[in-house]
C-alpha cells in the first residue's frame, strides 16, 4: 500500500460518514471535504501517529468568480516523516464569508490565514489576531478577488510623497 492510500485508508476508518473527494494529478494528492470538517481533519492528519503531517507549508485561496462556492480555501501539507505533501482543499461558505481557524493546530497558520484575509477577505473564526498584513486597515478592498481591478483602484490608496 502505498502512502496516498495509507492515508485515505486512515481518515475512512477514523471517520466513515465523512464524504472525502480525492484527486491525484501529476503528483499532487489532494482531498477535498466540507468545511464543517476541517479542524477534526486537519487535527487527525497532524496527531496521527502513522501519518504525522506536522507542518503547514501554506495556506490559500481560490476566487472561482462565478461559481455558487465562489471560495476555495487550499492547505499545502508536509509530514516530515513520511516525507510526503497533501493538499486540503474545502470551499467557503458565500453567506458569511468565513470559516474556522487552524492556527490551533499549526502555528505557522497564523500569518498565513491574515494574509489570505488581507487579499481575498475571508474571515478565519477564532484567529488569535486577524488583521490586515499587507494593506492599511482602513483599505475596503481586497486586491486578490476576481471584482478588483488589475490597475488597482485610482484614488483608494494614498502613495507616499515624494
Amino acid at each position: 500500500m502505498d502512502f496516498k492510500e495509507k492515508v485515505i485508508q486512515q481518515l475512512n476508518s477514523q471517520f466513515p460518514e465523512m464524504k472525502l473527494e480525492t484527486t491525484d494529478f501529476r503528483g499532487d494528492f489532494c482531498i477535498k471535504f466540507s468545511p464543517d470538517n476541517l479542524l477534526m481533519i486537519c487535527e487527525f492528519l497532524k496527531n496521527n501517529d502513522q501519518l504525522k503531517f506536522l507542518l503547514c507549508e501554506d495556506i490559500t485561496a481560490i476566487d472561482w468568480a462565478s461559481r455558487t462556492n465562489r471560495f476555495t480555501m487550499v492547505y499545502h501539507l508536509f509530514s516530515l516523516k513520511n516525507k510526503f505533501r497533501l493538499r486540503l482543499k474545502t470551499d467557503v461558505d458565500d453567506s458569511t464569508t468565513s470559516i474556522e481557524s487552524v492556527s490551533s493546530i499549526w502555528r505557522t497558520a497564523n500569518w498565513q490565514e491574515r494574509e489570505v484575509y488581507d487579499m481575498y477577505g475571508i474571515n478565519f473564526l477564532n484567529h488569535p489576531d486577524l488583521r490586515r498584513m499587507y494593506m492599511p486597515e482602513e483599505f475596503e478592498y481586497h486586491p486578490l478577488r476576481k471584482e478588483f481591478p488589475v490597475m488597482g483602484i485610482p484614488g483608494s490608496l494614498p502613495l507616499p510623497k515624494k
